[in-house]
């Protein structure tokens, strides 16, 4: 602890012993950072608040959601830093009013981009803000510049949301037009080559699926007529049958009856039970068929007599065998075209495989195109549709909460700040020159620094004295250096006093 204060106590003497230095540096530091901190022009900011109300309950029913109106307005919100809109303040304003070359105007929209800003707080609140701080216009200048600079913003902002987005709603739309159009010739010619290609290859229209699926139907439709043709020719073979076993006519019966009249009615049960469908087997036709053969046994006994008539079950017979002798020859020209046909296609098939894979992509291309038109088409209508409502019916409303403020006190810089941090940096300038100086040739305050340094024993020390007119001179140096330090700080409380009056005086 004895250390550390015999280090500061040899600073402080080291210091006050080359105190003039110190205020000579602290007064050059101060003048020139002062200097500086005039220099400085002050920068005057204007703001202003608006608020975005989103709100449409035909605009939410067609989907028109606050979500695309909020990235609607974040578009517009960084449109506005775009060098057309920077270009437009610019000449709307007194920023261009001395812009004579492109090269000039680069540079003041470079110049402006940086002064201005457009913040979006809690969804639909934006605040817009413009600063202004040319050292060729005076502070009042300053402060209407940069309100004139936000009020056109906020002109632009809403030039931007209402009349630039119908503009684009119809650019949009005169677009989606002409891809209509684009792509209803694009549909057409793929309509035309399709229908040229299926008038020379009618086998091929579909592609090979259509191929495919034509070959499996008709390979079954061979199946079920096969089918058909195997029971209508069994139908044949039985009505065959029952001829051969039928007689053409009949013996009419005498006045008398006797057997041949039985006989005549036996056959005609007999004929009556075959027309029913029951086989030579059944009970009913083996009883009646042993009734027959007994009575033309007895019909033979008795002589010839009587007459004959066609047989009814015959003539019956004659005309269903027909029928089905018809139905025969048709399944069976149905199955010899079946085959034609199976031929046909499998050869098309196996021999023009190009032709197919041409169907397949001329079928392809004309779906696809027919498709991206309907969806086009679509969009068109409901983009349409949205146009109308979006002017009609603008669900976005501005509202400026906070005009353009006029800036009374400067934004920047903080000018009594800089004057202090000057201050304190001149005399801490002013202290670390006296310290250096101290070290170059050094001295030592105290006995106890020179034992330490020297490592030797010091007897003792010799007090200055000084006469009458040394004490004077020195008691007038010192009223000196206090006056010195004294006209530092009432230098520095004058420049404060200026520049609170000059606020007071903008205010």
């Amino acid at each position: 602890m004895n250390q550390v204060f015999e280090e500061l106590q040899s600073a402080l003497h080291a210091v006050w012993h080359r105190r003039w230095l110190a205020l000579a540096v602290a007064w050059a530091l101060c003048l020139l950072g002062w200097l500086v901190v005039a220099l400085i022009p002050n920068t005057y900011q204007s703001q202003a608040r608006l608020f975005v109300e989103l709100d449409d309950p035909l605009a939410a029913q067609l989907e028109i959601n606050a979500n695309d109106r909020i990235k609607d307005i974040e578009r517009v919100r960084q449109s506005l830093t775009g060098a057309v809109n920077l270009e437009k303040v610019i000449r709307s304003t007194r920023i261009g009013e001395e812009i004579t070359t492109p090269r000039e105007m680069d540079m003041a929209i470079v110049s402006l981009a940086k002064d201005v800003k457009v913040v979006s707080e809690e969804g639909n609140l934006f605040v817009l803000t413009a600063d202004s701080g040319r050292s060729d216009l005076s502070d009042g200048q300053n402060a209407a510049l940069a309100q004139n600079i936000t009020q056109k913003m906020i002109d632009i902002f809403r030039e931007e949301n209402i009349a630039g987005g119908r503009g684009e709603m119809q650019e949009t739309l005169v677009f989606l037009d002409q891809q209509l159009e684009q792509r209803q010739r694009d549909l057409e010619a793929a309509e035309q080559r399709r229908v040229e290609f299926e008038a020379a290859n009618p086998e091929m229209i579909g592609g090979t699926g259509a191929i495919s699926s034509r070959l499996a139907a008709s390979r079954s439709e061979l199946r079920s007529v096969e089918a058909d043709l195997a029971a209508a020719q069994s139908a044949l073979a039985a009505i065959n049958g029952q001829l051969a076993s039928t007689p053409q006519t009949i013996a009419v019966a005498g006045p008398q009856g006797g057997a041949r009249g039985a006989l005549q009615q036996a056959q005609a049960n007999l004929s009556s039970m075959q027309a029913r469908g029951l086989t030579s087997s059944h009970p009913d036709v083996v009883a009646a068929q042993k009734q027959v053969n007994a009575l033309q046994r007895q019909a033979a006994a008795e002589g010839p007599g009587g007459s004959s008539t066609p047989h009814p079950a015959y003539s019956s017979l004659i005309s269903i065998r027909a029928e089905r002798q018809a139905n025969v020859q048709a399944l069976g020209s149905r199955k010899a075209a079946l085959q034609s046909e199976l031929g046909s296609i499998t050869a098309n098939q196996s021999v023009a495989p190009g032709l197919a894979a041409e169907a397949n992509r001329i079928s392809r291309d004309y779906e696809v195109m027919k498709k991206k038109y309907d969806e086009l088409l679509q969009d068109r209508e409901e983009l349409k549709l949205r146009g109308q409502v979006e002017n009609e019916r603008s669900a976005i409303q501005f509202e400026v909460i906070d005009p353009p403020t006029t800036p009374r006190a400067p934004s920047a810089p903080n000018r009594p700040l800089l004057l202090f941090g000057v201050l304190l940096l001149g005399l801490g300038g002013g202290v670390a020159a006296a310290l250096g100086m101290s070290k170059i040739k050094s001295t030592f305050a105290t006995t106890a620094k020179l034992e330490s340094v020297m490592d030797l024993p010091v007897i003792g020390s010799i007090s200055q004295t000084l006469t009458d007119t040394a004490r004077t001179m020195q008691a007038r140096r010192r009223k000196m250096f206090v006056a010195g330090c004294a006209g530092l700080g009432g230098l520095f409380v004058v420049l404060m006093g200026v520049e609170f009056l000059q606020r007071g005086m903008m205010a």
